[in-house]
């Protein structure tokens, strides 16, 4: 799959309770509340690393504020606010360099988040390094990355939202890459590896662009991926890639190319699955639910999960779709016992 045109990070048009101060930078101690924000985003000097960030949304008049922020991230929901109420509310942000694709371009310094929703109101924000958080991991392709331009976007771009303060996603998922590509480059696994820490979770979905790995080659680089993450006391977890939008006449995505069997004959799903069972790690077969979500929607209905309307894409998503999956993998991560259901906003 090819990398997309990077797009700058943009935002509609916003009304806030803030007051259009300029952003302001202060090199080496950085200031942490709402001097650091304009009418439309906010931007912190700090270097990279895993920051709390605590808002208190609301205005005199009725609101809805959500926030994005780095490569197009979606860090909060849209949450409504009533007039004159505030609601405070808390997330866990990995900043990082190249701050999206970790082949892709580096992004600008520091955090960058931005106000979007209805009729975004910011009354407040403080960011602090974050002292106990967990991170998870993400090593994937381009259906899972930090997609850089509009219309596409990844699960893992929308899956932050998901997750409370005390879990942050940092998602080392690159465009193109297929097992071999990531393991061989070194800003990708040589990179991962060695931030890995006791406890923290790595998500691993890598098979759409393996069309030309035997099965051989496929199985043992996920065991080497596996044995990589626990090597440094990490937990991984092993995902079923998702399918792509290839109906048959009979409205069912059974076939080669929805189900990413490769044209050697290997069914990556499968393969998958049978490693999880033998080393004994977790799985999210995002094959199968993906699939069931996109065949009850039916060939209609279902083009607006991926970029068809835009692109006639089956295979990427929009960020509709996008977030629908991201949701698919956090109902996982509950239901398995892997991140506490306290950790996560089920709506």
């Amino acid at each position: 799959m090819r990398r997309f045109t990077v797009a700058a990070l943009t935002a509609a048009t916003l009304g806030t309770v803030l007051s259009a101060v300029p952003a302001q930078a202060h090199p080496g101690s950085p200031t942490s509340g709402p001097e650091n924000c304009t009418a439309t985003a906010c931007h912190f000097d700090v270097a990279p690393g895993t920051y709390d960030v605590t808002v208190l949304l609301g205005g005199e008049s009725a609101a809805s504020t959500g926030i994005a922020g780095e490569t197009r991230r979606s860090l909060l929901p849209e949450t409504a606010t009533a007039a004159g109420e505030r609601v405070a509310r808390s997330f866990t942000v990995n900043v990082r360099t190249p701050e999206g694709e970790p082949t892709g371009a580096e992004g600008t310094p520091g955090l960058d988040l931005v106000l979007g929703g209805s009729a975004p109101a910011l009354a407040d924000i403080r960011v602090a390094p974050a002292r106990h958080t967990r991170q998870i991991f993400l090593v994937g392709d381009s259906t899972s990355c930090d997609q850089p331009g509009d219309p596409y976007s990844g699960w893992g771009q929308q899956l932050p939202q998901y997750l409370r303060k005390g879990l942050s996603v940092a998602n080392y998922a690159d465009s193109g890459e297929s097992t071999v590509s990531y393991l061989a480059d070194p800003r990708l696994w040589g990179t991962v590896q060695p931030l890995i820490r006791p406890g923290d979770l790595v998500l691993v979905q890598l098979a759409h662009n393996d069309k030309q790995t035997d099965e051989a080659t496929y199985r043992a680089n996920l065991e080497t991926l596996v044995a990589g993450v626990r090597e440094k006391g990490g937990e991984p977890v092993l995902l079923t890639p998702i399918v792509r939008r290839w109906f048959n006449a009979d409205g069912t995505l059974d076939n080669d190319t929805a189900l990413l069997v490769n044209g050697l004959g290997v069914n990556h799903p499968a393969v998958t699955r049978s490693v999880a069972a033998d080393k004994g790690v977790p799985l999210i077969d995002l094959t199968a639910r993906t699939k069931a979500l996109v065949e009850s929607l039916g060939v209609e209905a279902s083009k607006s999960v991926y970029l068809y309307n835009e692109k006639r894409d089956n295979t990427h998503t929009s960020v509709h779709g996008a977030t629908l999956y991201a949701g698919l993998v956090r109902d996982e991560l509950v239901a398995q016992h892997l991140v506490p259901e306290g950790r996560v906003r089920l709506r």
